[in-house]
């Protein structure tokens, strides 16, 4: 079955550290620009993250550099985002994204226009 499935979500306290997976199933990730998006209730979504397939060039949220950062394990086939000082404002739905585009182009694109996208995992910071 061809999939991306993230896991890795959960209730944090501020100031705490999740590290997100997205692991795909089906098709071979390295070839694939990796996006992270992200969804909090009432709010537009957002592109958090991205890692390009081809000169492991990176994208980050202005607000979240240096705190999140985003990697991928080809032998597992599977792309990562940690997570560091979380704060409150970063609960959403967190989703991966995979495109044989620019990471640029995946930015733009709406959510069914990926070549491939999870069904999120939910990160909740709170005390």
């Amino acid at each position: 079955q061809v999939q991306l499935v993230e896991s890795g979500g959960g209730l944090v306290q501020p100031g705490g550290s999740l590290k997100l997976s997205c692991a795909a199933s089906g098709f071979t990730l390295d070839y694939y620009t990796i996006c992270w998006f992200r969804q909090a209730p009432g709010k537009e979504r957002e592109g958090v993250s991205c890692l390009s397939n081809d000169d492991g060039d990176t994208y980050y949220l202005d607000t979240l550099k240096g705190r999140f950062t985003i990697s991928r394990d080809n032998a597992k086939n599977t792309a990562y985002l940690q997570m560091n000082s979380l704060k409150p404002e970063d609960t959403a739905v967190y989703y991966c994204a995979a495109d044989l585009s620019s990471w640029y182009e995946s930015l733009l694109k709406d959510r069914h226009e990926h070549d491939y996208w999870g069904q999120g995992t939910q990160v909740t910071v709170s005390s």
